[in-house]
């Protein structure tokens, strides 16, 4: 497909956060999916494995992983397609699906969830390293979060190449460990059978449980486009998204849930510690939160540059890094996270209008950026409309949220597209 957008400044930053990145910038399927597969290999996902393992026996439980990560790589992967396709970010490709001014709105969703998962992650950081070496000073913890937040914002700063490298060193020493765990929790029941003799010790519906493993990456799923722009086509850019959001995130939940089934403990790196693997849990947890984390400056400082319309993430990602490391040391990992939990009933609609948007009016071409209207009205009430039912279904647990938010919006926004509506509102039609 041949870009049609203009650039809006001259580029300045090689990793393109405003404008299609260029043929000759485009990287090899094995360096997209190290990346993707890099960025869902993330410890803390694990969690949400162990609220599964207590819930359910082996069989179900394989088979509620199996289904939520479908779910979501279905999802990523249709984003990641558009990506490559576009050479756009999520956040760009918003001004195209909600307007000028419309997509102010999905940058701010974006990027300010994404800072406050960085403190999260910063703090968490702190914490356990405190844990692990029976630190009672709050400066040595601080000292420690400082620093691995300046080690994290400068590979965010350097890039895709940046995390490409984090991401290559990182992810196969956290799955040789992660596996090497699992014959461990093996051998403590007695293989495979005696696992699935584990009999769950708290209840938990399936819809619940499909809703949990969706929602551990749909929100950073929605960003996959910063990653897959760089691809060369859309079927590499499907297939890395695949790997990473169905694979990779689906290991981990199924890591969290043996390690609860066997130990009674859903955090990997906490497992470690049980092991008396001080030294491995906590290269584990710097080389893993590393990469995790860098993607999640990398995201933010792109969202900062769409917001404010400047050709350079790089001041972006700086501010936000700052901001994040403050949240962390004023302790945010211990009481975000549910507001984080609730931004992702409102992120995943904004993915599937992109879906619907682009299926409906843009598989021929992007437009000339300055034919945007400000405000694309019917898109941002498909958006709306998605949101609120996402948000209904939540709090009444009907059904799962993230999937319901997504395919109204995607099946809105194609609806409104083929309508002819948003032709009207462009000042060049």
């Amino acid at each position: 497909m041949t870009d049609t957008v203009r650039p809006e400044a001259a580029v300045v930053d090689p990793d393109y956060p405003v404008t299609p990145v260029p043929a000759h910038a485009r990287k090899s399927f094995l360096s997209l999916a190290v990346v993707l597969l890099g960025f869902t290999v993330f410890t803390p996902t694990m969690l949400a494995g162990a609220q599964l393992g207590s819930a359910f026996a082996l069989g179900d439980l394989v088979r509620v992983i199996l289904l939520g990560s479908l779910v979501l790589g279905t999802y990523v992967a249709l984003l990641g397609w558009i990506g490559a396709r576009t050479g756009l970010t999520t956040v760009v490709m918003a001004r195209y699906v909600l307007g000028r001014r419309g997509s102010k709105l999905g940058s701010i969703l974006l990027g300010g969830t994404q800072i406050g998962w960085y403190g999260v992650v910063i703090g968490t950081i702190g914490d356990l390293t405190a844990q692990a070496f029976e630190w009672e000073s709050d400066l040595a913890k601080a000292a420690v979060m400082i620093a691995t937040s300046v080690l994290m914002c400068l590979t965010a700063c350097y890039g895709y190449r940046g995390m490409y490298w984090v991401s290559a060193i990182s992810t196969p020493l956290i799955l040789v460990l992660a596996f090497w765990v699992l014959f461990r929790s093996l051998d403590e029941v007695g293989g495979w059978s005696g696992l699935a003799d584990v009999q769950p010790n708290a209840s938990m519906t399936t819809a619940v449980a499909i809703t949990t493993v969706v929602g551990t990456f749909v929100s950073a799923g929605t960003q996959a486009p910063n990653w897959t722009r760089f691809a060369r086509t859309g079927r590499q850019a499907l297939i890395a998204c695949v790997i990473g959001f169905l694979v990779g995130n689906g290991l981990m939940i199924f890591f969290g849930a043996t390690g609860a089934m066997t130990f009674g403990q859903g955090d990997f790196v906490l497992v470690l510690y049980d092991l008396g693997l001080v030294t491995w849990g906590l290269v584990l947890l710097f080389g893993n939160l590393w990469k995790s984390n860098a993607d999640t400056a990398y995201a933010f400082g792109v969202a900062g540059a769409e917001l404010f319309e400047k050709p350079s993430k790089t001041p972006f990602v700086v501010a936000g890094s700052v901001v994040g490391t403050v949240l962390a040391l004023a302790g945010v990992q211990n009481h975000l996270v549910d507001y984080l939990v609730l931004l992702g009933v409102f992120i995943p609609p904004l993915g599937g209008v992109v879906i619907g948007d682009y299926l409906a009016r843009w598989r021929d071409g992007m437009p000339e950026g300055e034919r945007l209207p400000a405000l694309n009205l019917p898109n941002l009430a498909v958006y709306a409309v998605a949101s609120a039912a996402a948000y209904v279904a939540k709090e009444a647990e009907v059904g799962i949220p993230p999937v319901i938010g997504v395919v109204l919006a995607a099946v809105g926004a194609y609806a409104v597209g083929r309508s002819g509506l948003n032709r009207r509102l462009d000042p060049a039609a």
